[in-house]
C-alpha cells in the first residue's frame, strides 16, 4: 500500500470515528466545516484524497488536530515522531513548504509546525474557530504576517502570537528563505446538544 493510500485509509477511518464521537451527522459536520456532504462521504469511503484546506476545515470542525485525523494510533505518554514521519502538508515548486511535526489532543488540540517560505511565496489561511491561537518563532529571514488585513514584519529571532479566528496570511516578501516554527492551539469542541 502506498503512503497516499495509507493516508487516505487513515483519514477515512478517523473522520468516521471522530464524527461519531462528536455525535455529528453528515449534514451537521458539512455545515460546521463548510464542506459538502458528498465530499465527506467520499472521504469516509476512502474514495478521494482531499486538499489540505478541506482537511483543515474538517479537523477544525471536529475540534481535533490534523495529526489526529491522519493517525489513529494512540501511543504511550511520550510519543516520538521521527523526521521521516512528519507530514508534509503543503509545498510549492519554488521550494516553500509546511510540515506538521506533532500534535496532541490535551486540553484541546495543539499542533506544532515547521514552515519554509521561499522568496515571493506565501500561504493564506481561512479563519479558525473562535479561541484558536497561533504562536510562531522565525529562525531565518523575515516573515510578513498579515492578520485581518494588517501586515506585521517578523524578523529572524522574533516570536509572535495572535488569535487566529480572522483571515491570516504568511508571506515572504524578502530575498532570503523564511524558516519558522509555529504552534496552533485549537479550543475543544463540545458534542452537539451539550
Amino acid at each position: 500500500m502506498s503512503d497516499l493510500d495509507q493516508l487516505t485509509q487513515s483519514l477515512a477511518r478517523n473522520l468516521k470515528r471522530w464524527r461519531g464521537e462528536r455525535g455529528f451527522t453528515l449534514d451537521a459536520l458539512a455545515a460546521r466545516a463548510g464542506v459538502s456532504r458528498g465530499m465527506i462521504i467520499q472521504i469516509e469511503q476512502a474514495r478521494t484524497n482531499p486538499s489540505v484546506g478541506t482537511t483543515v476545515k474538517l479537523a477544525d470542525a471536529l475540534g481535533v488536530s490534523i495529526t489526529t485525523l491522519l493517525d489513529y494510533e494512540q501511543g504511550p505518554q511520550v510519543r516520538l515522531v521521527p523526521e521521516g514521519q512528519a507530514v508534509r502538508m503543503w509545498s510549492t515548486k519554488a521550494g516553500s513548504s509546511t510540515t506538521l511535526l506533532v500534535g496532541t489532543e490535551a486540553r484541546g488540540p495543539i499542533e506544532l509546525w515547521s514552515w519554509r517560505l521561499m522568496p515571493g511565496d506565501g500561504s493564506a489561511s481561512d479563519p479558525h474557530p473562535e479561541g484558536t491561537v497561533e504562536l510562531l518563532h522565525v529562525t531565518a529571514g523575515e516573515l510578513t504576517l498579515i492578520v485581518d488585513g494588517e501586515p506585521h514584519a517578523v524578523a529572524a529571532g522574533t516570536s509572535a502570537t495572535f488569535e487566529a479566528h480572522v483571515p491570516h496570511d504568511y508571506r515572504n516578501d524578502g530575498t532570503e528563505p523564511v524558516e519558522m516554527t509555529m504552534a496552533v492551539s485549537i479550543p475543544p469542541v463540545r458534542r452537539e446538544g451539550k
